[in-house]
Order: C-alpha cells, then structure tokens, then sequence
C-alpha cells in the first residue's frame, strides 16, 4: 500500500495539500488583511452560495474581495480560527470561530461557521457558508 499523497486531477493537490491552502488562504485573506491573494486564490468564475453574502455581491475575486473587505472595514480587527478541517475529493470543510470587537459597545464578539469550499485547478471555484450570529465573547 503506498503512503504517497495522491493529487487529485480536478484540484492539482493532494488532501493535505488542500486543507494547507485552505488554512493559508484564511490566514492571508482574513487575520493578515491581505485582499489581494484573492486574485491568486480565487477562480475567475467563482460563485459564492453562502447564506451570508448580500444580494448583488460580483462573481469571481472581486466578490470576495468586496464582501471581506466591508467586513474588515466594520471589524478591523476580525479574525478567524479554524476549529477543524476535513477535505474529500475537491471539497475542503472548515468549522471555524471569527473574533472582534463591536465598533459600537466596544465588547468583544464572536460568531461561529461552517464553510465548504470547492477546489479546481489550484483555486477556489465554489463556496457554501453558514455563519451564527454575533454574540458576546
């Protein structure tokens, strides 16, 4: 039986390959602010189903970068902690904590989420997330 990472045709990586760019890409696009790996990390077609994105929001990187970047801008000091991960076939599945502080009462908050994100070609193409709501830490 081989022990050697299998890479998957439609992703370009292995599983752990997967998860690694997953967790990098949270930890660029998210806990460093850097908006611009979006248009390495995502696909020129990606499409974001999640339940939390506004109606209206673009396709491809430029929806990404807008819907972080507004987060940012209303928590600046936002992060995100990935609590697991597991990845099967194209998709990666995070279960994670986001953390910041209320512009507005000043107290720290929380809110958990479930994100699976679908990989293609080395990019994210897709994208399902439920996000809890907000709530004190």
């Amino acid at each position: 039986m081989s022990t050697v990472p299998i890479e998957s045709q439609e992703t370009g990586m292995s599983l752990e390959e997967m998860k690694s760019f997953i967790r990098d890409h949270f930890e660029q696009f998210v806990n460093r602010k850097n908006l611009a790996v979006a248009d390495v990390n995502f696909a020129a077609g990606f499409v974001d189903h999640g339940a939390d994105v506004p109606a209206g929001t673009p396709p491809g990187p430029a929806g990404a970068k807008q819907y972080v970047g507004n987060a940012l801008k209303r928590f600046p000091d936002m992060t995100v902690t990935i609590e697991d991960i597991i990845a099967e076939g194209d998709r990666v599945v995070v279960r994670n904590v986001w953390r910041a502080t209320d512009p507005v009462t000043g107290q720290q908050i929380q809110f958990a989420g479930i994100v699976i994100w679908r990989i293609a070609r080395r990019q994210i193409v897709e994208r399902w997330a439920y996000l809890g709501s907000p709530k004190p830490e």
